[in-house]
């Protein structure tokens, strides 16, 4: 995932604990954000588990 999208999720994240919030527009861009940071996380560690040898 692209540098940028974390910063930007973490942008969110700030603002939604900051007494400003969040926008209803801004919560659907961080729903989005989040769904695929965890896409990428879980790609990741299939990637890793598969190429995984037991070696005896």
């Amino acid at each position: 995932m692209e540098k940028s999208r974390i910063e930007r999720i973490n942008e969110l994240y700030r603002k939604s604990k900051s007494e400003e919030g969040l926008t209803d527009e801004e919560k659907q861009e961080q729903a989005k954000l989040r769904a695929e940071y965890l896409k990428s996380i879980r790609e990741s560690f299939r990637a890793q588990l598969e190429n995984i040898e037991i070696v005896d």
